[in-house]
């Protein structure tokens, strides 16, 4: 069997440990493993080159994604993966690894529908993928957040100030929960939330006539624009504010032990499924521990709301 890897959409940490683990126990089974680069872009393009140990080698520890990622709204359309799946026959490619979120989740099933044994990872920081527990790289993200607020923290302190920090995620709100609750933030604004913004700006006013010196707002991307919230704010109440985005530094650096396990153990899994004789699967965790989806399967599902939330009013 020859085996194709390829990281699609948004890069993530994480990626690159799951790259090796795929390319590896290739390998040891006896396989040829190939990387495509920048995705399905790539694909279409012909960009496939073989792989061994060596090429692997050194990796780990490294952020973002040694193939190269990108976003092809084209491959949608079957005539531009006709193409894809011809390069795929001229290499003698049986089978993809795909990583990445939903939009490669889509192109997987697709090209599995056209014959290509696929098996999809969740690769993405945003933690969108409504199957799993975890995605790969959402943990190093986080920490990259808590890292950037806990600073922020610092400055608020220091100058009395509210600070209100744009996280990245997407339509999920998980990296700004998560981040709110580890950073002590005493507001935090996602879709899941609701935003309502007098209760925002009571409430700030509240704190401030309560004499607190400082105040965090953690907002998810796409709910407000924080530098107007922030104007607002510091008109209604007279709290000095400043607004950060932190945008895509959250997606480079070294993933964590998290992530590099994580994602260790879901490229190896995702050969044994191909080895199996299975495709159109998507690989899930539940903790550490996986498990495996059909594809269509981990589209579908409806992602569940973390309990984190329930913990918000009772901790702040």
């Amino acid at each position: 069997m020859k085996i194709g890897v390829l990281t699609s959409g948004g890069d993530a940490p994480g990626m690159n440990a799951a790259i090796r683990a795929v390319v590896r126990t290739a390998i040891y089974y006896g396989m040829e493993a190939y990387g495509i680069q920048d995705g399905y872009k790539g694909l279409v393009e012909g960009k496939i080159y073989k792989l061994g140990r060596n090429d692997v080698g050194q990796m780990l520890n490294r952020g973002g994604t040694i193939l190269g990622s990108s976003r092809l709204k084209e491959f949608a359309q079957k005539e531009v993966r006709e193409i894809a799946v011809k390069h795929l026959n001229n290499h003698g490619i049986d089978a993809l690894v795909v990583i990445g979120g939903d939009g490669t989740y889509r192109g997987a099933m697709a090209l599995n529908e056209m014959g290509i044994k696929c098996i999809a990872l969740p690769g993405t920081i945003d933690n969108d993928i409504s199957s799993t527990e975890y995605t790969i790289g959402f943990f190093t993200a986080l920490d990259t957040a808590i890292d950037a607020i806990d600073k922020l923290r610092d400055t608020s302190f220091s100058h009395q100030r509210c600070t209100v920090v744009e996280v990245m995620g997407r339509d999920c709100g998980d990296l700004s929960i998560f981040a709110g609750v580890a950073c002590g933030a005493e507001i935090v604004i996602t879709k899941e939330t609701g935003f309502e913004k007098q209760r925002v700006l009571e409430r700030v006013k509240n704190a401030k006539a309560m004499g607190k010196r400082h105040i965090i707002i953690v907002v998810a991307e796409n709910i407000v624009d924080v530098n107007v919230l922030a104007k607002e704010i510091e008109a209604f109440t007279l709290y000095e504010t400043r607004a950060t985005v932190l945008g895509h530094i959250q997606r480079g650096g070294t993933p964590s032990a998290f992530d590099r396990v994580l994602a260790s153990k879901m490229g190896s899994f995702a050969v044994d499924l191909l080895g199996k004789g299975l495709s159109g699967k998507a690989v899930f965790s539940k903790g550490i521990e996986i498990d495996y989806c059909d594809i269509q399967e981990a589209l579908n599902k409806k992602r569940p709301i973390t309990d984190l939330y329930r913990y918000l009013e009772k901790l702040n």
